[in-house]
């Protein structure tokens, strides 16, 4: 920001000598920041781009040679674009879908509750595996919302987890419990979203 009555040369000295005290105090914090974890990642709120951000990690880890194991508890078997992407990474990706939807399809809760189930032992597995250095749990949140797995059992293997393996949960309606656990909580606040004008799920934005 130029001050009135400075010249060019002025206004670009202060801006130099301002951005010289800013990166000194960042690096005397950053300084400070020497633990490294794995870390148990939140997405949560009624805003749109949980699962989005967490496939967003999840091409971040692949980028960087990482393991990552993909559990979608809501979402049925079928086809998304991040799919297509990340199924071109099976050395480094693997994604299991909970099966044939969600509640809202079939009312049928015993289904949902055996599948919830199935999906929940799956990923234990995966987060006993050394060789996965990120897990993701897509959804989570809405079958915990639904008690179809215990909320204790779950908490229970995220606390036991590997000290280096990153989880992320995602889904709206975060238990506090698991939001109290969490090393890092992002809550997505809806603001405006094109399907209340009545515009459809869109190619590459939904799926």
């Amino acid at each position: 920001m130029k001050t009135e009555g400075m010249t060019e040369s002025e206004a670009d000295a202060r801006h130099a000598e301002k951005m010289a005290k800013k990166k000194a105090a960042r690096d005397k914090m950053l300084a400070t920041k020497t633990i490294e974890k794995g870390l148990l990642i939140v997405h949560t709120g009624k805003g749109k781009g949980k699962s989005t951000a967490a496939m967003g990690l999840a091409v971040r880890a692949i980028g960087n040679g990482m393991k990552v194991g993909i559990v979608q508890f809501v979402k049925g078997v079928w086809a998304t674009g991040e799919r297509d992407v990340l199924d071109r990474f099976p050395e480094l990706c693997t994604i299991k879908a909970m099966g044939e939807g969600f509640t809202w399809d079939t009312q049928d809760r015993q289904r949902d509750i055996a599948a919830a189930r199935a999906a929940w032992e799956y990923a234990k597995q995966l987060m006993a595996d050394p060789s996965y250095r990120m897990v993701i749990l897509d959804e989570l949140n809405i079958v915990l919302r639904y008690d179809y797995i215990p909320l204790d059992e779950v908490l229970e293997a995220l606390r036991n987890k590997p000290d280096d393996l990153h989880v992320v949960v995602t889904g709206r309606n975060a238990k506090e419990p698991l939001i109290e656990m969490a090393d890092l909580v992002t809550e997505m606040t809806q603001v405006k979203h094109p399907f209340r004008s009545g515009v459809k799920a869109q190619i590459g934005i939904e799926f």
